[in-house]
């Protein structure tokens, strides 16, 4: 997305109708919920203005399209607990705590988000774009200030590729998450860290020359 089409997003998201604070809250909370239960193709105004006890009218001043609204719910899940540096002096500390924080990677409803919203980005580019914005570039740079710590401690080599590793446990608990339909718990997450994320950040730390 180009900087003047990021700022036009903004732009328009700034001048619709706010619905006071914790209202809004509320009625972005009920659009997690419907979204969970029904999926993004079934999620209509009518059944978030239900679940939020609020008049439908208010969702259609305040969000033009259900995607709007979607994506401002998904919102919530940023700055929380696991956007926080842990800062446990050690990466896999970082990555346990980061992990299985409020809004983490065995947060049932992040998860059951995510599940709802992976059959149908890829068919609806704004929503994608949205999304993306929202929630998973702040969620990557959270990670990505663990993984620069770590290659300052010496547990990365200095020309690593953080994109790449900050990468691989999202991915696989999300993906194991959705194919099993079972919540990865800490112990799943913990394996995943020992045998699979620092093993690859292990394997990027020059070997130091044998001694003759």
């Amino acid at each position: 997305m180009s900087t003047a089409d990021a700022s036009t997003t903004e732009a328009a998201a700034a001048g619709r109708p706010r619905v006071a604070g914790d209202r809004e809250a509320q009625i972005l909370g009920a659009a997690i919920d419907v979204l969970r239960e029904v999926g993004y193709d079934r999620l209509t105004f009518d059944a978030v203005a239900a679940a939020a006890r609020a008049s439908k009218a208010t969702l259609y001043r305040r969000w033009p399209h259900k995607r709007d609204l979607v994506i401002d719910a998904v919102g919530l899940f940023i700055d929380c607990p696991a956007d926080r540096d842990p800062d446990t002096g050690t990466l896999r500390g970082d990555l346990l705590a980061q992990a299985c924080a409020d809004g983490g990677l065995d947060d049932e409803v992040v998860i059951g988000t995510w599940g709802a919203l992976l059959p149908v980005i890829h068919r609806e580019p704004e929503l994608a774009r949205g999304i993306h914005e929202r929630f998973v570039a702040p969620k990557i740079e959270a990670t990505r200030t663990i993984f620069q710590h770590a290659r300052q401690r010496g547990e990365i080599g200095d020309d690593a590729d953080l994109d790449t590793l900050l990468m691989i446990l999202p991915s696989l608990s999300i993906h194991e998450a959705l194919l099993s339909g079972r919540l990865p718990g800490p112990d799943r997450i913990a394996t995943f860290v020992d045998t699979v994320v620092l093993p690859a950040c292990a394997a990027t730390i020059a070997s130091a020359p044998s001694a003759r």
